[in-house]
């Protein structure tokens, strides 16, 4: 996808291996790092998928994520109340809306039916910078198959080495097939879904764990829970069609996705085949600007926007096309007239806030940084812009406050350390900010401890 969006999560293996190894667990090898998407138009998207699915569950759909986790191989995993995560490679091989909205549906259950609260991890701190780095080590331990030594590393404590973190036992899978099937129902979408994407995976637990998508390990299958959900399903077969919103959002995630993730020469021969027009010339205007045509990119996202003028991501799009060519004033009425359209939308005023940086208009920036950071505390990219506009305005402070903060969330936790030490000697004592800094601080100890 956008690669400017792409933020690191290291699984702090390589730093820690040695105090695993001497709490007497072994450590079959480093777990790789997870990266999020972030998209407003693709997680937008998600959300109006998920949304009668999460309020059908009793989730408070306005505080929940659904997050686009950078990695090819398939799975799907919670680490708190408020955020499902998806791989690029789950969403990319789901064929319809409602194979998605399965996956969303049986995650939600682990939330709705209160599995988290057995992990070993806190997931209150999934909330904060460093802890949802922390949280995304341990997934990524656990896509690789090393989830034990990745929780025990994540958590610095060797019981928790003992279990694994995102691995549910077949009773909660069962109980969470059942739960999913139910929201589905009630949501007025065609459960059978769930099977179709039972299928994918059939087979998996036979085969080497190298070899197995991580969401057969941690999700395990069993033929009686395959046949009982085919079982619960069979009843709805063709009583819910999906209806042209959910096609939609589905072909406009899934869509802008390939488009940054597959060739652009394959992307303009499949431009048009979601059925929708927008997203085909979306689709292809992404396809040219990959091949630096931006005459055609700019073409095509014109004709997008005349199809839908009013459409926020459009236009935060076309403000992206522009601001990675260089173009910084046009990309700024792009970004503005998406802020007209999403004013509150965490990552579009991000955007329109680096926009802004780039063009030297730091005092102009830092309210729209300020607010973006506020909203969603977890981009990377806009947290360093917010910092850079502090630093060009002479509050240094906050500057090295919000420096060490996305160390934090991107797992560089000694640098944190050195920026939230930096901050604590020049923000007023006792003030939010120094409170923060202290926050960040005693997690970095933690953690070096």
């Amino acid at each position: 996808m956008r690669h400017r969006r792409t933020y690191t999560f290291p699984p702090l293996l390589a730093r820690l291996a040695l105090a695993l190894a001497l709490l007497g667990a072994t450590v079959a090898q480093p777990a790789r790092a997870l990266s999020l998407l972030r998209d407003p138009d693709i997680e937008y998207a998600l959300m109006q998928l998920a949304q009668p699915i999460l309020q059908q569950a009793g989730l408070n759909a306005n505080r929940m994520n659904v997050l686009v986790i950078d990695d090819r191989r398939l799975n799907a995993f919670v680490v708190d109340r408020d955020t499902i995560f998806v791989h690029s490679g789950l969403l990319l091989k789901m064929e319809t809306p409602q194979m998605l909205q399965s996956v969303i549906a049986h995650e939600a259950a682990h939330i709705a039916n209160g599995h988290l609260v057995r992990r070993p991890l806190n997931m209150r701190n999934a909330r904060t910078a460093a802890g949802l780095g922390l949280a995304l080590a341990a997934a990524a331990g656990a896509a690789s198959g090393n989830a034990q030594a990745a929780a025990g590393i994540a958590l610095g404590a060797q019981g928790s080495a003992q279990r694994l973190f995102f691995a549910h036992t077949r009773a909660e899978e069962s109980s969470a097939d059942s739960a999913g099937v139910a929201y589905m129902v009630r949501a007025r979408r065609d459960p059978g879904g769930a099977v179709a994407v039972m299928d994918i995976f059939r087979g998996q637990e036979a085969l080497p764990d190298t070899r197995q998508d991580p969401y057969a390990r941690t999700h395990p299958l069993s033929a009686d829970r395959v046949r009982v959900l085919r079982r619960q399903t069979a009843e709805y077969a063709g009583r819910f069609p999906p209806g042209n919103e959910d096609l939609y959002w589905f072909a406009r995630a899934k869509g802008k996705l390939s488009a940054f993730t597959r060739g652009p020469k394959w992307t303009l021969g499949h431009a048009g085949s979601s059925g929708f027009a927008d997203v085909g010339h979306m689709r292809a205007a992404i396809a040219w600007h990959r091949q630096s045509n931006l005459q055609n990119a700019l073409a095509e996202m014109n004709r997008a926007i005349a199809l839908r003028p009013g459409d926020a991501f459009y236009h935060e799009l076309r403000g992206q096309i522009l601001m990675e060519n260089r173009q910084f004033a046009a990309a700024t009425a792009a970004y503005a007239r998406a802020v007209n359209a999403a004013p509150d939308h965490a990552l579009v005023l991000g955007s329109y806030g680096r926009a802004l940086v780039a063009q030297g208009q730091y005092n102009q920036a830092m309210p729209v940084l300020q607010k973006a950071v506020a909203r969603d505390g977890r981009d990377a990219r806009v947290m360093r812009d917010l910092a850079v506009t502090y630093a060009k305005t002479g509050q240094n402070g906050m500057a090295s406050l919000v420096t060490a903060e996305r160390y934090a969330m991107i797992g560089k936790l000694e640098d944190a350390e050195i920026h939230a030490s930096r901050a604590l000697g020049l923000l007023p004592n006792g003030s939010g900010g120094w409170q923060r800094a202290q926050d960040v601080l005693s997690a970095a100890k933690a953690a070096r401890k």
